[in-house]
């Protein structure tokens, strides 16, 4: 009988299956498994699910030596070393399309909560300093009719310009290659180099995936380039944006805001970033919803299953190894 190992607790009962046809260990803490308790665990595992946090690099893989898959349990898959792993003839498989409405809907959570200063009102009603209407209490700045800018067009990029549509935004997209003139058409896109897109948006919003090039992608030069009234909104990797540049921004305010849902050196907060009043702070949930992380252990047990029976899974990262 196959032996699996999965890193962190899982929502549900889809676990339940891949049980029944193999012995299946469940790291037993509620957190983060590091580097040293991992390469204790998968010397003797054929396959591993693991989470984005988790460092699954060379030396890890290398331990693995039984290792046939590594089902990562989000669609980033930038802490795997996928090089690594083909070269071992190892399956990467991740779970793409069923987090992106849930990941699109929370980006325009985090831009309304942002631009209209919901956390900021909550807090102040809780601590009983509401005490009235007034002209200019907490007046933010408005959605309908501005202008979206969308950095890296892919699944939830898309999902979040269709969104746009209901708000009448003009819709500007900077991403690695124009989309098909269909798809710009029916999402009202139009195609900008990044200066432009961020000199232009009232609010930017990115779902680029965590490579070497877009490491920073947002630093202190881009900042500079937006509107003072924009809102920057970050639901793809905390490293695509420098977030030392992102707190001075934000301190001096030369944007009006941002909306983060994931951090730099994830779970840390860059010192000051936490005590600005202008920034919106989730801790990493943009795919939290129930039914969609259901969708996400049905996908990662499927295609585990699927390369232990010797069949090509269906959400391969690494297609050149079947």
């Amino acid at each position: 009988m196959y032996s699996v190992y999965v890193t962190r607790k899982l929502p549900g009962q889809g676990l339940d299956r891949l049980r029944s046809l193999c012995n299946v260990t469940i790291f037993p803490e509620d957190r983060n498994i590091t580097k040293a308790e991992l390469l204790g665990e998968i010397a003797q595992q054929d396959a591993v699910i693991t989470m984005l946090a988790d460092p699954i690099d060379a030396e890890v893989i290398a331990a693995g030596e039984k290792l046939k898959v590594i089902a990562n349990y989000a669609v980033g898959f930038n802490n795997i070393d996928t090089a690594a792993a083909s070269a071992r003839g190892i399956a990467v498989v991740n779970t793409p399309d069923v987090l992106t409405d849930a990941s699109a809907d929370f980006a325009w959570a985090l831009l309304l909560a942002t631009a209209r200063r919901a956390i900021e009102g909550d807090s102040l009603v809780r601590r009983g300093g509401f005490v009235g209407w007034a002209p200019e209490l907490l007046v933010g700045v408005e959605v309908h009719g501005k202008t979206l800018g969308i950095v890296g067009a892919g699944r939830i990029g898309q999902a979040v310009a269709r969104r746009a549509l209901g708000f009448n935004m003009r819709t500007l997209y900077h991403n690695r290659s124009r989309l098909p003139d269909h798809v710009e058409k029916e999402l009202n896109l139009t195609y900008a180099d990044l200066g432009t897109l961020l000199k232009e948006a009232d609010f930017v919003s990115l779902h680029c995936p965590l490579t070497p090039e877009t490491r920073h992608l947002i630093g202190a030069a881009e900042l500079r380039l937006m509107k003072p009234t924009a809102v920057l909104i970050n639901t793809a990797r905390g490293p695509v944006v420098d977030e030392a540049a992102l707190v001075q921004a934000l301190r001096e305010r030369t944007i009006y805001g941002a909306g983060l849902d994931v951090y730099e050196a994830e779970p840390a907060l860059h010192p000051g970033l936490a005590e600005l009043s202008n920034v919106v702070l989730a801790p990493h949930i943009a795919s939290a919803g129930m039914e969609t992380r259901l969708k996400m252990v049905d996908l990662v047990v499927n295609d585990v299953l699927a390369v232990l029976q010797g069949e090509r899974p269906r959400n391969l990262v690494n297609p050149q190894i079947f």
